[in-house]
């Protein structure tokens, strides 16, 4: 979950966790000097209409996208930044990106994986300027089953930079930009797609800080908007076609993720009952991607159980393929792979390797050949870094938003209790936070609580069950 916090300072939290924004000298010089060392070699694409969708003031733009309606069904064009033009293993960008493995998103400043000289200029698909490319063509039919797929070191020229709110108010005024008129209609289908899959799909609301006339500081949701789904829709079929692609080969990197068992669903049934929710005595994988599907994310309970749900993902891996069995991503419902952000995510470099050399018929590169242990360490790491982060992050949010009402009552409803420890975990609905209690009430129990510590040193915040 990404948090816009401009009136806190999270620096602390990157200096606890080791997590550096800064780059040695000696990478940015080099991220500097970097060009594409297969200029000359690609297919001109120039004539696509791509444009980027990201969020406003966006610079590091990894993908490109263009839909076509064709006979039968659609085209796809999405091209994404070609980082492995710049950035080889034995460069110093390339051993610091081995290093980090993956942006870390501090609210007020990203740690990278990248300088910005590579990631928000020369490698980023900035609009109106030619770029260096892997352009997935992808066929879809009417219900945009995928039909076809190829992939291809391309020069790309993209069109516009959109960001979702924009996007979002064209669309509703169905003026969408000619690049993606069909956007709307083919994320429609690919979700329909994802539920035939029993895929588990997270909207997860973002939360912000916000101040009233008063000045004083609020937690609110911003919304969110049906262009993040469509877009990220077209993101999980590239990685769909890539894994099946390398599955296929029996050669690669694939994302896995084993299917959420009985107990989480159990959980998951109990949490989502609590926060009245109509869910069934028996709750398997397809009943709860279809509650997910259905659930107005924008709301603070629905937002309540997006976060929750964020548990039957649990367990996430990489398989490097040869010899085994592909695993697929439970998550997805099929075989999957990461391709579409290599600027922010080091696995996706190697993959899109794996990728590009299965299309054309040659070898794969030996530094991605053999690099994949690294790698895989290096994502590991950095994703349970990310995490940890993003955590403390929310945990320092909430801190700080609640500690002047240190004293005061909200509703609130148990999504958890433990007897054995005699504490249970709440939901606030306004603000909408989670927090620790004294006591162990049952789960589903309503009641009001009140506020007895907001620390923002110690980033906890507990409430005190009411006295029988």
């Amino acid at each position: 979950m990404k948090l816009y916090a401009a009136t806190l300072d999270f620096h602390a939290i990157a200096d606890e966790y080791g997590v550096s924004v800064a780059f040695p000298e000696a990478v940015e010089r080099e991220a500097g000097r970097l060009v594409d060392r297969f200029a000359g070699q690609r297919v001109d694409k120039r004539d696509i209409e791509l444009v980027t969708i990201d969020p406003v003031g966006s610079m590091d733009l990894d993908q490109a996208l263009c839909i076509e309606k064709r006979e039968g069904g659609y085209r796809v064009y999405y091209a994404i930044a070609d980082v492995a033009a710049y950035v080889t293993p034995d460069s110093e960008v390339g051993r610091e990106s081995l290093k980090r493995g993956q942006t870390i998103y501090l609210p007020d400043e990203p740690a990278r994986l990248h300088p910005t000289a590579l990631s928000e200029d020369a490698a980023s698909l900035l609009p109106d300027v030619d770029r260096a490319a892997v352009l997935w063509s992808i066929d879809l039919d009417e219900a945009a089953e995928v039909t076809g797929v190829t992939c291809e070191r391309c020069i790309v020229h993209s069109r516009a930079r959109l960001d979702y709110e924009g996007v979002q108010r064209d669309m509703d005024a169905g003026t969408a930009h000619p690049s993606i008129e069909h956007l709307a209609a083919v994320g429609e289908l690919r979700e329909k797609s994802a539920l035939r899959r029993n895929a588990i799909n997270l909207r997860t609301p973002s939360q912000t800080l916000a101040r009233d006339e008063q000045h004083e500081i609020t937690l609110e949701l911003e919304p969110r908007l049906k262009s993040m789904d469509y877009n990220s829709e077209i993101s999980l079929l590239a990685g769909m076609c890539a894994g099946e692609m390398m599955a296929k080969a029996g050669a690669g990197l694939l994302r896995t993720l084993a299917p959420a068992d009985d107990a989480a669903l159990a959980k998951f049934r109990k949490v989502a009952t609590a926060l009245e929710f109509d869910v069934p005595d028996f709750l398997d994988e397809h009943g709860a991607a279809e509650l997910l599907a259905i659930v107005d994310a924008d709301s603070p309970r629905g937002m309540a159980l997006m976060r929750e749900a964020q548990k039957l993902l649990r367990g996430a891996g990489y398989q490097k393929l040869g010899g085994e069995e592909p695993v697929v991503h439970a998550g997805v419902g099929g075989y999957y792979a990461h391709v579409t952000a290599p600027l922010r995510r080091l696995a996706d470099r190697y993959a899109t390797e794996f990728c590009l050399a299965l299309c054309a018929g040659t070898e794969v590169p030996q530094w991605a050949a053999e690099g994949l242990d690294q790698v895989i360490e290096a994502m590991g790491s950095s994703s349970q870094l990310a995490s940890t982060v993003d955590r403390a992050c929310l945990d320092l949010t909430e801190a700080v938003v609640l500690e002047p009402w240190t004293g005061s009552n909200f509703q609130a409803v148990v999504l958890e209790s433990n007897e054995e420890r005699g504490a249970a975990r709440l939901f606030i609905e306004q603000p909408p936070v989670m927090g620790n209690c004294v006591g162990a009430p049952p789960i589903g129990t309503g009641a009001v609580v009140t506020l007895v510590k907001a620390d923002r040193e110690t980033r906890t915040v507990s409430f005190a069950w009411p006295a029988d």
